[in-house]
């Protein structure tokens, strides 16, 4: 029925709001992977990236500034991965 949300589109609406951490740097970057690789990525991805975000916004700041890594290789990866992506 027309008007009626997804599941899909329910949960993006409530990643993007994690997304949300009072950071516009922050903000941005997480926004940007969730907007442009949430939808093709595979389940393991996925979780990799729900994992980040449960990250405190200290850590987040550091790894996503490049001032400090994960030790986790997969969220070193991800976090890698997002700071390269074009604005």
């Amino acid at each position: 029925m027309a008007g009626m949300d997804t599941a899909d589109e329910v949960e993006l609406r409530r990643l993007r709001w994690k997304c949300r951490r009072g950071m516009r740097e922050l903000d941005q970057l997480l926004g940007r992977w969730l907007d442009r690789c949430w939808r093709q990525s595979a389940a393991g991805e996925r979780e990799v990236f729900l994992r980040l975000l449960d990250t405190e916004d200290d850590k987040l700041w550091l790894w996503l500034m490049g001032r400090d890594t994960p030790d986790d290789a997969e969220l070193a990866r991800l976090v890698q991965y997002i700071r390269q992506l074009p604005p």
